[in-house]
């Protein structure tokens, strides 16, 4: 009894880490898997990284506003060898051989006006942080499209393999027919090799399929930080739940809401504010100081009339006159900086809308072919039942059972593909129309 619980327990402590490592199964809709991934994506939070660096910038922008204050603290230490000053008749000034002097100072300076560059550094700043959240938001839709792409490619591998197991279940049905009609001697041997032959060849296609599928899933796993042994299961939808707009609709969105337009008038923003800095340099600055100086020739702790402290106050107005001469070059450089941010916002607009007819007509061309393999399907299932009528009548031939058999398989695996990538073209347009993917 002894010896059989020992072995019941060393079976136990085998099997417990391979029971603690078993695959996890999950079942996903497209909307989970992209919240999901947004929420674990490493890219994303490498973006918000940047905001928060932006905004530690724009901070530091602000405090240049504040006062500056310095203190500080001298010794000083003087040996006079020759020590006696003869000015003119009379005695003679006599120095001490040596002299110790202790001085501290404290300064607070505010720059009061200089041609509004500060303001004109803050708003560019501030537009530069809302160029980086923009970052984050562009950031947001290509992590999405990336989910989308993975998650529909395993779709089409799990409903192709389906097919392919429907497809094996035929013909196996298939096979102990005509392995009847070959006992009765109405087929040949040939005939059933024929049929065998098929099925090993879709066998095959279903390991390959498999073999991908394994892929797919592993790189969705990344994408969406699950566990890397998670095995993903997809969930069905529907194409006509799709919101329908015409392509007038997704233009205009696209110009309000692509996320590269709205980035290139803030660019254009900070070039407007650049070159008022600059023609700012123009103008005179004006600033002003406190200073307080503590001098004590015998220590820092101060004894009574053993020290003294000046305190000052002062304006300083400075004008650099040869800015007025030297500064419209550089206007002419930042405006010619500017007009180059026009241009490529021109530019971009161009090719934002040659983006959204692309995947407009790609869109409406994936709709159309599911009508059409849709059709076909019908044709094949149709065209299947008379062939399997007229085999099992020895009217047909085991070859044009095959062949339509085939033909039917083809068309339900491209149906479903269909439908896959015309999720995957709807939502590029939506991409492309500036349109958030995961609502």
């Amino acid at each position: 009894m002894a010896k059989l619980l020992c072995v019941i327990f060393t079976s136990f402590a085998f099997l417990s880490p391979l029971i603690s490592v078993a695959q996890e199964t999950k079942t996903i809709t497209l909307n989970d898997a992209i919240s999901l991934g947004l929420t674990n994506s490493k890219t994303l939070k490498l973006s918000k990284s940047k905001v928060d660096k932006a905004i530690s910038v724009y901070n530091q922008t602000l405090d240049k506003a504040l006062p500056s204050a310095k203190a500080s603290a001298i010794y000083n230490h003087a040996e006079i060898p020759n020590n006696v000053l003869q000015l003119g008749p009379g005695d003679p000034v006599r120095l001490p051989k040596r002299a110790d002097a202790f001085i501290g100072t404290l300064s607070i300076q505010e720059l009061i006006f200089a041609g509004n560059k500060l303001k004109y550094a803050k708003e560019s700043t501030d537009l530069l942080k809302k160029i980086t959240e923009l970052d984050v938001d562009k950031s947001k839709q290509d992590v999405s499209l990336a989910i989308i792409n993975s998650y529909l490619n395993l779709y089409k591998l799990d409903h192709s393999k389906e097919v392919i197991n429907q497809n094996i279940a035929a013909i196996d049905t298939q096979l102990k027919q005509t392995n009847r009609f070959f006992d009765q001697g109405l087929v040949t041997k040939n005939d059933v090799l024929r049929l065998q032959l098929q099925r090993s060849n879709i066998e095959l296609t279903g390991l390959d399929l498999d073999k991908n599928r394994n892929i797919v899933n592993y790189n969705l796993d990344i994408l969406l930080g699950l566990q890397e042994n998670t095995i993903i299961k997809t969930a069905p939808f529907n194409i006509a739940d799709n919101q329908k707009m015409g392509f007038v609709d997704y233009l205009d969105s696209a110009m309000l809401n692509r996320v590269e337009i709205k980035q290139m008038d803030f660019r254009a923003g900070v070039n407007d504010r650049n070159i008022a800095s600059i023609k700012a340099d123009k103008l005179p600055t004006l600033g002003a100081g406190v200073s307080a100086y503590y001098l004590n020739p015998k220590g820092f702790i101060p004894n009574q009339n053993e020290f003294i402290t000046p305190l000052t106050i002062g304006a300083t107005l400075s004008w650099n006159i040869s800015n007025l001469f030297t500064t419209k070059n550089k206007v002419a450089e930042a405006t010619i900086d500017k007009n180059e941010t026009l241009i490529n916002k021109n530019i971009l607009m161009d090719n934002i809308k040659l983006d959204v007819n692309r995947n407009y007509e790609t869109y409406l061309q994936s709709l159309k072919r599911i009508d059409v393999i849709s059709a076909s399907i019908a044709q094949a299932q149709e065209n299947d039942k008379i062939v399997t009528s007229k085999y099992q009548n020895n009217i047909a031939s085991i070859t044009d059972r095959i062949d339509a058999d085939t033909q039917l398989f083809q068309a339900k695996i491209n149906l479903e593909i269909a439908k896959a990538d015309a999720q995957i073209a709807y939502y590029n347009l939506l991409r492309s129309a500036g349109i958030e993917l995961n609502r």
